[in-house]
């Protein structure tokens, strides 16, 4: 069994890497995603802050590589094994890296024989008095500077290509730009005799010597900001194996949609969805098996047959029709004047002055915030455990069926034995390995959360979380909950085997 488990746990790893690069393809390759809106406006102030933005996403999502580079360096951030400088982790508990190395300008050979080369900067020693905050200052200021400078880079570039696609199209050009529209600087490097016969050649080389100027204050200021980096103005993340390896917990990265960090907003979200599933799930078992067992014994009875129309009646009926029946009937007063339960959220508004536990105060009775949270619960509960009573109640029933006719138990009821150690010790038992496939399935639906339950309800859980990850295309969130699933998901295939061995001895993994 344990060489079992390790192989079965060595091959989790190229699935997750297979579940992982699919989706992070389709959202590297879909129309628009991370950095679509930057094409919106115009002007001169749009196109300074979309500049500001484009460096800041190119230094924090590396948007500027190939998919496939991106994949890999998602990988590098996640993994525990880390290589080269050791990052940086600031107060708001984000990771900082030492920044990459400046792009080159597109057609400097046109303009200068040798690329700029940054120019020296002395290393960085804090005073014996400096602070953390001192020294935060120090890094974000400079930070400030290197992305303005970057900015002005990026917006150069910008207007440089600009300036190439007008020349292009008037002098008719072929195959002079990409699928997305951008200048292909190849072509436009080798129709080079072509371009300058433009009349805008001028702009075009102002626009290229400027862009230049730009460039070299980029990577002045790149060094200036190592400089500072390589002072170590915040703790430094993880713990060092040799020099240019080191172990570090995984980044899961920066939500773009949030500006928080993805581990954040899961550990914020995934306590939520695992409480409704936690009290709902017992729920479920606690009616379904017994109701399942008892129709399995009276087959055919009044029982079965009562139970079986009302929970397929309950299996039919629409999760968001009950949702938003519940919410007019059970949570407004504008019918029957039912509003006792809460339509929305975990908590009253008043619950953070509320104490634990029901109390007395000298305002009066306060119900405490346990009670507060499990009346807002009743509704978004109710509507998790209707649905799943029917799939569980008559799987129990029909695998205790089928085992009802085997030959074993009419050799039991030959010899004797009770019928009570019958139904529990050798049909149910034998009725366990449905039942295991369906609880196992159960761990990775708790990750995922009950998207429509929390869209109805408001609940800000994994469900709503991961729906919201989709709509705005927030690549670092998304992978981040597709990984978490997926792990779970395999692991919860991993125990099932491992249930299936207990519950029946004839199964083994040697």
């Amino acid at each position: 069994m344990g060489v079992y488990i390790l192989r079965r746990l060595l091959l989790m790893i190229p699935t997750l890497l297979g579940i992982t690069f699919l989706v992070f393809m389709l959202i590297a390759l879909s129309p628009g995603g991370i950095g679509a809106s930057l094409n919106v406006g115009s002007g001169q102030m749009e196109q300074t802050s979309r500049a500001i933005k484009e460096a800041y996403l190119e230094d924090r999502y590396g948007l500027d590589a190939p998919a496939s580079v991106q994949y890999v360096r998602w990988l590098g951030r996640i993994s525990p094994i880390k290589l080269g400088k050791r990052d940086l982790l600031d107060p708001t508990g984000e990771y900082i890296r030492s920044p990459k190395e400046v792009k080159e300008p597109p057609l400097w050979e046109w303009y200068v024989t040798d690329l700029p080369i940054p120019e020296p900067t002395d290393p960085i020693e804090w005073d014996y008095d400096a602070t953390e905050d001192s020294k935060s200052r120090v890094y974000r200021r400079q930070s400030n500077v290197y992305s303005q400078s970057r900015a002005k880079l990026i917006t150069g570039r910008a207007q440089l290509d600009t300036e190439l696609g007008k020349a292009i199209g008037e002098l008719e050009i072929k195959n002079a730009f990409n699928s997305k529209g951008k200048v292909k600087h190849d072509v436009v490097d080798s129709n080079r005799e072509q371009i300058e016969s433009s009349p805008r050649i001028a702009e075009i080389n102002r626009l290229g010597n400027d862009l230049i100027g730009y460039y070299q204050e980029a990577i002045n200021e790149r060094e200036n900001l190592i400089a500072v980096f390589d002072a170590v103005p915040y703790p430094q993340a993880g713990v060092p194996v040799v020099p240019g390896l080191y172990l570090s917990k995984p980044d899961l990265g920066r939500s773009f949609s949030k500006s928080r960090p993805v581990s954040e907003l899961i550990a914020e979200a995934l306590p939520i969805t695992i409480l409704l599933n936690l009290i709902a799930i017992p729920i479920i078992y606690f009616i379904a098996i017994p109701s399942g067992m008892l129709a399995a014994v009276r087959s055919g009875g009044i029982f079965d047959r009562i139970s079986g129309s009302m929970y397929i009646a309950l299996w039919s009926f629409p999760i968001p029709l009950a949702g938003v029946l519940m919410i007019g009937y059970l949570a407004s007063t504008n019918y029957f004047d039912f509003g006792v339960f809460p339509a929305s959220g975990l908590h009253s508004a008043a619950s953070e002055d509320y104490t634990y536990l029901p109390s007395q105060s000298a305002t009066g009775w306060q119900p405490g915030y346990l009670l507060d949270m499990l009346f807002h619960i009743v509704l978004p509960v109710s509507c998790l455990v209707y649905g799943g009573f029917a799939v569980l109640s008559k799987q129990t029933r029909a695998a205790m069926l089928d085992n009802f006719n085997m030959d074993y138990v009419r050799t039991a009821k030959a010899k004797g034995v009770a019928y009570k150690d019958i139904v529990f010790r050798h049909v149910f038992r034998n009725s366990l390995l449905p039942l295991i496939t369906m609880f196992v399935s159960i761990f990775p639906a708790m990750l995922a959360g009950s998207v429509v339950i929390e869209k109805i309800f408001t609940i800000p859980g994994m469900g709503q979380l991961t729906l919201n990850s989709i709509y705005l295309k927030d690549r670092e969130l998304l992978l981040a909950n597709t990984m978490m699933i997926a792990a779970v998901n395999l692991l919860a295939l991993l125990l099932a085997d491992i249930l299936y061995s207990m519950a029946d001895p004839r199964i083994s993994y040697k």
